[in-house]
């Protein structure tokens, strides 16, 4: 079974993965949830929200995903909202980028969620091999776009298994679980456009 974090050296403050652990903390908090409350709701232990509210551990994709769920947020919504207001214009080279060390995915925001807006576009890579599985979507009925810039990528929704190869799309409303596997022989680059309900 995969980790659900990996271990980190404190995190530096003002770094991402301490504003990260900052804000997951004020999101508890401003439920109203203690540790056990929140470890019950997702089923990670206390230990580890608590390692992560401290900047010990790095949450992966998938628990990041978790987290997410029960706080009704998307993932970039939640990245975006440990980082400073975005411009209108996001020059490449400030597109927020996180990494999974884990999974060996990485995710940058080439258009973060703005507020009154309800889209944004995400650029995932997957190495060979690679899979994400999310066990609920952060917002349930999401609509994503998924286009495949090169590789392949299968794409678990609904129990059904999509292959979406260079070029192809797919699309659907994501309502339960869902899993993205690089089958390869190379890693998979995709662009997401999220829609919110």
């Amino acid at each position: 079974m995969i980790s659900p974090v990996r271990e980190t050296e404190n995190a530096e403050p003002g770094t991402v993965d301490a504003r990260l652990a900052a804000r997951l903390a004020e999101l508890r908090a401003g439920a109203g949830w203690s540790l056990e409350e929140l470890a019950h709701r997702t089923g990670v232990s206390r230990s580890t929200l608590s390692r992560l509210e401290r900047g010990e551990l790095s949450p992966t994709a998938a628990l990041l995903g978790r987290l997410c769920a029960v706080h009704g947020r998307t993932m970039s919504r939640l990245l975006l909202e440990v980082e400073a207001e975005p411009p209108q214009l996001v020059p490449a080279g400030r597109q927020p980028v996180w990494r999974d060390e884990e999974s060996g995915f990485v995710r940058r925001s080439v258009s973060p969620p703005h507020p009154g807006l309800r889209a944004e576009v995400v650029e995932g890579v997957l190495g060979a091999g690679a899979s994400i599985a999310y066990q609920n979507p952060s917002v349930p009925g999401l609509e994503q776009h998924i286009w495949v810039l090169e590789g392949t990528v299968e794409i678990t929704v609904d129990d059904t298994v999509h292959t979406v190869r260079t070029g192809d799309c797919l699309r659907f409303r994501l309502r339960g679980p869902s899993r993205f596997h690089c089958p390869g022989p190379s890693g998979v680059r995709y662009a997401l456009m999220i829609v919110l309900p």
